[in-house]
């Protein structure tokens, strides 16, 4: 265990910003999943954008890598544009 003040505080923010980051990444994962297994066009139409501002919050706040962000995104778009 940690006997310096700093790294006691620097645990205690740690443990913080890992259960925000879990939180986000969660719900971002749970939007990605509802999108993936929508079968209507208008309907994923509408929550496709809301899911990709998501995901690029997610990256620019260095939760999920850059392109892991461009290739989920691209996975998406894909699936959206092949429903009819």
């Amino acid at each position: 265990m940690a006997n310096h003040k700093s790294t006691l505080k620097s645990i205690r923010k740690n443990k913080k910003r890992r259960l925000h980051n879990k939180y986000y990444a969660k719900t971002t994962r749970n939007a990605i999943k509802k999108l993936q297994l929508t079968k209507d066009k208008s309907e994923a139409g509408e929550m496709f954008p809301k899911v990709t501002s998501m995901i690029d919050k997610l990256a620019k706040k260095n939760i999920i890598h850059k392109n892991k962000a461009a290739h989920i995104k691209s996975k998406l778009n894909k699936h959206v544009n092949a429903l009819s």
